[in-house]
């Protein structure tokens, strides 16, 4: 049934074919979910992993330390954290709280 098809028909007919709809849907979705649960049986067991689809990343030590508080730090990666953020807010820099500025290598090109 195309889109045209559709258009012609009035509301009663249109909600008449959605009640056939919501009466077949249902069945059809446990049909292929059993169908797709069945081959991936079939796989194993491991085949799909979340841990093999992530590949391992090095850790990351931290970039930047709370002055007030120097067990909190940060690595530069994801969110900032609550103590930045609030240090940032009056305007300071985020340079101000890098941990080691001598190993921070600025690349030009």
């Amino acid at each position: 049934m195309n889109v045209k098809t559709l258009e012609l028909k009035s509301v009663d007919e249109l909600w008449a074919l959605h009640e056939r709809i919501m009466a077949v849907l249902p069945s059809k979705i446990s049909g292929e979910k059993a169908r797709l649960e069945e081959q991936l049986a079939q796989l194993g067991p491991g085949a799909v992993s979340r841990d093999r689809m992530r590949r391992p990343y090095p850790p990351v030590k931290p970039k930047y330390r709370n002055p007030r508080q120097p067990s909190e730090t940060w690595s530069g990666r994801g969110k900032q954290p609550r103590w930045l953020r609030a240090q940032l807010r009056p305007g300071k820099k985020l340079d101000d709280f890098l941990i080691d500025r001598s190993s921070i290598q600025t690349s030009f090109g």
